[in-house]
């Protein structure tokens, strides 16, 4: 055990040490420069996703708004709760501020990874999409480059299907011990049966069960949030004061004062909102959308969503409480709980457990998704789907009967650098390819046509699959 620890621990300091978040940061600032500012010069058009008119024309096929509810279901997750109590417990304030940073930057990150997966998805025989970063290698750079997809999709599947997955077990298993002293053996079987019934259904049934879970787990818990707020408005502006100021080291809340908010925050945001790690693209190749930069548009607003807005909640929530100790030794989960109950009474507690099963329940059936693609392209055994869902059901119960948060972390946070950077690679080479579709995009909205269509016969040197751009598609 301790060799892996300190292989972990090695690979961990290789790459959140020392080079991912300046990649990260510098990338993201490079991309956003290239691309025009496009997360601002898009944000309104994000919202047009939202209409119920806005669905594929193939009844069986997953819309641009199913993708999007996937997408923030797995964004989504124990990271929002726990996750940015962490970050705000060990990084102060300013965390939250650094949060913020990346998100505004990884909006346009995640508008180029998942419009590359659209632009290189492919039909399958029951006509469903499947793309995401392994597939653009393949397609975008070229089958020569195999070995490198294969790379990318193992460090998917250790970091999220194995990782991640386990993270949300154990965030759940925490919770109810917490609140409903139910033993973790057992949250964590209830857990991992009613997430076997999900995956076994495949994409289709992870759509529709998020097209139902995912907009009533956010509004509840926004709601929650907005009654916390308003009750402590007064103090709002001295919390948001607070957070700039711990940002940029005027005042230190914690040892390593601004490092340790810039370390905390960026780690924490990326590990929320997950824009760059080549994710999300795998759940956007998906869709069924008239122009590669539709999904693009709409993966950058579920960045926006995931941290902007429910990652801000969860930071009030704890700020504005009594009950958050700069530095103390907190688990994440209990801290967010505990404020809640500071401001609303211990009812709240058992609210915020339910909230946290469907952030939890939405993340795994997301995460398993990731794991089946990337499993996709390593073998082509019809089996070898059924037995990661078998051993998704086991990853979910093993992580929440581990001890913390702590040691699931100590094996997803190095895994999850390995993917951003192979990714982050591979979005710098085809960059180019994403802003010629780009371009196009636009070209087509300047001369008024106001849903943009990619024609194949435009990008003959592309390797696009002509079966999978009909132009029939709303977005």
């Amino acid at each position: 055990m301790e060799i892996f620890e300190g292989l972990f621990g090695a690979i961990n300091d290789l790459t959140w040490g020392w080079s991912l978040v300046p990649i990260l940061v510098v990338f993201g600032v490079f991309i956003t420069l290239m691309t025009g500012f496009v997360q601002f010069r898009f944000f309104k058009r994000m919202f047009r996703v939202l209409s119920s008119t806005n669905q594929s024309a193939d009844p069986n096929a997953i819309s641009a708004r199913q993708a999007l509810l996937v997408s923030v279901g797995g964004r989504v997750g124990g990271g929002n709760i726990a996750g940015v109590a962490v970050a705000i417990t060990l990084g102060g304030p300013g965390a939250v501020f650094w949060m913020w940073a990346i998100a505004i930057i990884g909006m346009a990150t995640s508008l180029v990874e998942c419009t590359l997966a659209q632009l290189y998805k492919r039909r399958q025989h029951d006509g469903n999409f499947r793309g995401g970063p392994a597939r653009s290698i393949i397609h975008g750079l070229g089958n020569q480059y195999r070995w490198l997809a294969v790379v990318y999709a193992i460090c998917l599947i250790a970091s999220f299907a194995i990782g991640f997955n386990a993270f949300q077990g154990n965030t759940v298993a925490g919770a109810a011990k917490e609140s409903l002293g139910l033993s973790r053996f057992v949250s964590g079987a209830v857990l991992s049966v009613i997430a076997g019934l999900v995956v076994f259904g495949g994409i289709h049934r992870i759509a529709k069960v998020a097209d139902v879970v995912i907009p009533v787990m956010a509004l509840a818990y926004l709601l929650m949030a907005v009654l916390v707020i308003v009750i402590n408005i007064a103090d709002v502006p001295g919390v948001l004061s607070s957070i700039i100021a711990n940002a940029f080291g005027w005042e230190e809340a914690v040892g390593g004062g601004m490092g340790a908010a810039i370390a905390n925050g960026l780690r924490r945001g990326l590990f929320s909102n997950e824009a760059g790690l080549g994710s999300a693209p795998n759940v956007a190749a998906t869709a069924d959308v008239r122009h590669p930069i539709s999904q693009g548009i709409t993966q950058s607003f579920s960045v926006f969503i995931d941290t902007i807005i429910i990652c801000t909640c969860t930071a009030l929530i704890i700020l504005l409480s009594d009950v958050y100790v700069p530095g103390a030794n907190v688990d994440g989960i209990v801290l967010t709980q505990q404020s809640l109950v500071s401001h609303l009474g211990e009812w709240t507690q058992y609210f915020l457990t339910f909230i946290i099963l469907l952030f939890a329940f939405s993340s795994i059936i997301y995460n398993y998704y990731l794991g089946e693609n990337a499993l996709t392209v390593i073998t082509k055994h019809p089996m070898a789907i059924n037995v990661l869902r078998v051993s998704i059901m086991g990853i979910v119960f093993l992580g929440a009967t581990a001890p913390g948060a702590t040691a699931v972390f100590a094996f997803s946070d190095p895994a999850m650098g390995l993917l951003a950077l192979v990714n982050l690679v591979v979005i710098m080479m085809l960059l180019p390819t994403c802003l010629r579709i780009l371009q196009d995009f636009r070209t087509q909205l300047a001369a008024g046509i106001k849903r943009p269509v990619l024609n194949p016969d435009d990008f003959p040197d592309l390797d696009i699959d002509r079966t999978a751009w009909t132009g029939v598609a709303k977005d």
